[in-house]
């Protein structure tokens, strides 16, 4: 019987969500402790890879069991003998032809910088200083971004993927209040950020590499109508004038700062 299970982790302690060889995954850690709980190999399939220090907030995995597990003991066993910075939220049966990858319809990402010095807020988000960075200017081309394009120009080089197309229903930069501040009355301004990105799908590092690139039209170093030239079309794309295509976008942002916040099926 098929199950899906959903959970939350920090990815600080490990090298992503899929398995590698010689480093710490979730998925490897996740399939550990299912396989120790119920005396048998589990094999977990999960939404979709994280990189390296990326968080997840309501990830989807689905695993294969007997029937009539008790569900809710399961979840409560895991979470006693998982690290801490991973949580499972509930695990529930689902039809034997669901896919935790490719049943998602839509797939959410938060980015979040902070632009003073905040060391309740440093672990998961990015310490971006430069002044004058102008967040209309990044919201203005952000634009850009919606609707179905190619985007190679932000995808990690030597990624197998048989496509780059992606369909983007929402992107955009956000103020907000750290919870530390909210207690005591105070609100974030201008030195809480946080972008948001909706697709249907996502390349290797593709937000990482969005949010850089933005962050050099926000400092004046591109422009947005650079950015928007960084964006092919869906149809009849040509190639990148030159040099390598994920040459031509801005340097990614850390992974530490990034969430993968919401999956719809």
């Amino acid at each position: 019987m098929r199950y899906s299970i959903k959970l939350s982790y920090s990815g600080a302690d490990f090298c992503g969500w899929q398995v590698q060889p010689d480093a710490p995954s979730v998925q490897q850690t996740l399939q550990e402790a299912l396989s120790t709980l119920l005396h048998a190999a589990v094999a977990v399939t999960g939404a979709g890879r994280t990189d390296t220090g990326v968080n997840a907030i309501g990830y989807i995995a689905h695993f294969d069991a007997a029937e009539g597990l008790d569900t809710y003991q399961l979840c409560y066993k895991l979470n006693a003998i998982l690290p801490g910075s991973v949580v499972v939220h509930d695990i529930v049966p689902v039809a034997d032809d669901f896919h935790a990858r490719f049943d998602a319809t839509r797939r959410e990402y938060t980015y979040f910088l902070h632009r003073v010095k905040d060391p309740f807020v440093a672990g998961h988000s990015y310490l971006y200083t430069f002044p004058d960075v102008d967040f209309k200017r990044m919201n203005e081309a952000a634009q850009a971004l919606l609707g179905e394009h190619d985007f190679r120009c932000f995808e990690k080089t030597g990624t197998d993927t048989k496509t780059s197309l992606c369909t983007v229903f929402e992107a955009g930069w956000h103020r907000y209040t750290p919870v530390h501040l909210a207690l005591t009355g105070r609100e974030g301004g201008d030195d809480y950020w946080y972008f948001r990105i909706a697709a249907d799908r996502f390349l290797r590092n593709m937000v990482r590499a969005v949010v850089g690139t933005l962050l050099e039209v926000g400092r004046g170093k591109r422009t947005a109508e650079a950015f928007r030239s960084l964006i092919l079309p869906a149809e009849g794309r040509p190639e990148p004038a030159e040099g390598s295509s994920r040459s031509l976008a801005g340097e990614s942002v850390p992974g530490h700062a990034l969430f993968l916040s919401d999956i719809l099926y």
